[in-house]
């Protein structure tokens, strides 16, 4: 279906959740992020981040902590709590909060009764209109308190760090979970009335074997899941200290890894699931992020793929990111200091980037083309990538019919290596991106 081309993954790219991406943030004025809040009317959707797990998988990239000692969350919270008043403050009346996901971390490594109070927070501040809510959730901390927690909210969507069903690969990368743990989780979780559930599972771990890929996909067919993101795991230790636990010899090479991202999108797309890019998949019918992926509406965000229409994305808690139209605004990532700065009134979003016009139509170009496949370009934008692409042309990835270019089915896992042909900012040397497949 696919063929291996190792010359086109040689180069790391980003994800593009963004563009430009947090790579390329600096230094910003707090005055422009306070401006982007003061103008942000209309349906604006919230991140929030809980930067805690009660306990650190080897693997994660993610800006996360132990959770510890009971002070240290609730001193935490305190500062969420305050920010959440500093940006409701500056918020016009005609804004109005239509989605609210929760991520980390894992949400579920503080108290049920911290997080009710934290959504209260939200409700009684913002500008809140039945709210689409959604969770990211580790199995391993999940208690029916939680559950019961989730349905009184009525969070609709979930994620579960599953990862892997692999007993060897779970002990390699420092999350041990049983499968009876994961069931009594989607359980809970179907009673507490979640009706879109997610599995994030990942290739290209330590030890991982075709056949330890294929049993997790099959395992996460039968338990139900709605959507699935298949992600392959991005070693970079020199980025990730935590990651230099795991053996970088016993990692699958980069041919293996492409072999299991094309296994594992064969598997879901011949058992029901709707291929969104080359490594999400969804349910058809019922499921929102397929419904939009077949009618063209699909968007992407710090969250990756969504439905979410919004062009105001508001981040609250440590290192979370906000973007608007003409910015990108990043919380204090250190937790220690955002506390400082949440608890003594200001707000804490000090890093971006002002993004100009020319940012805005090269972003618009790599969602489309992440999204859609397909985005009309410039005669400029043509001139600028035309040997960049020529490659992708010559081998039959990837087709341009007047100033239109398509990604074609056998182009989809270079799809991120074609969009950043259009990567003003990128460099040959950026080390802090992954492989692309």
């Amino acid at each position: 279906m696919w063929t291996y081309y190792p010359d086109l993954l040689a180069r790391p790219v980003p994800r593009y959740t963004s563009y430009p991406t947090a790579a390329e943030f600096g230094d910003i004025d707090t005055g422009l992020y306070r401006q982007a809040l003061s103008g942000a009317g209309g349906d604006i959707s919230l991140y929030v981040h809980i930067p805690f797990c009660e306990k650190i998988c080897y693997y994660c990239g993610c800006n996360t902590a132990a959770s510890g000692r009971r002070q240290r969350l609730e001193t935490y919270l305190a500062a969420l709590h305050r920010e959440i008043e500093l940006v409701a403050a500056l918020l016009p009346d005609s804004s109005r909060i239509a989605r609210v996901a929760f991520g980390g971390g894992s949400p579920n490594a503080i108290e049920p009764g911290d997080f009710q109070r934290l959504v209260d927070s939200l409700l009684a501040n913002l500008h809140v209109s039945n709210p689409t809510f959604s969770i990211e959730l580790d199995p391993r901390t999940m208690t029916r308190e939680w559950a019961d927690v989730i349905g009184q909210v009525g969070i609709e969507r979930a994620s579960l760090g599953v990862q892997t069903f692999s007993a060897q690969c779970q002990e390699a990368i420092g999350r041990v979970q049983s499968e009876d743990c994961i069931v009594q989780t989607v359980d809970w979780l179907r009673g507490a009335g979640v009706t879109s559930l997610n599995f994030d599972l990942m290739y290209g771990l330590p030890g991982q074997t075709m056949h330890d890929l294929e049993d997790s996909l099959q395992r996460t067919r039968v338990l139900g899941a709605d959507r699935v993101a298949l992600f392959g795991y991005a070693h970079v230790p020199h980025m990730v200290p935590r990651q230099r636990v795991i053996d970088g010899s016993n990692l699958p090479d980069q041919r293996e890894r492409f072999a299991m991202a094309q296994m594992g999108y064969a598997y879901f797309a011949t058992h029901g699931y709707t291929p969104i890019g080359f490594d999400h998949f969804a349910k058809p019918g019922g499921d929102p992020l397929a419904r939009a992926a077949l009618d063209g509406t699909l968007r992407r965000n710090f969250q990756g793929f969504t439905d979410d229409p919004s062009d105001i994305l508001i981040g609250l808690g440590a290192s979370a990111i906000s973007s608007f139209p003409q910015l990108l605004a990043q919380n204090e990532k250190n937790s220690g200091r955002y506390r400082m700065l949440s608890s003594q009134g200001h707000l804490p979003a000090g890093r971006g980037i002002v993004r100009n016009p020319d940012d805005r139509y090269r972003a618009a170009v790599i969602e489309r083309l992440l999204c859609q496949g397909r985005a009309q370009l410039g005669a400029c934008l043509m001139r600028e990538a035309n040997e960049t692409l020529r490659p992708f042309l010559e081998r039959g990835l990837a087709s341009i019919d007047g100033q239109r270019l398509t990604i074609c089915p056998e182009g989809l896992p270079y799809a991120r290596t074609i969009a950043a042909a259009f990567d003003a900012y990128r460099q040959p040397s950026a080390r802090q991106f992954s492989s692309a497949v």
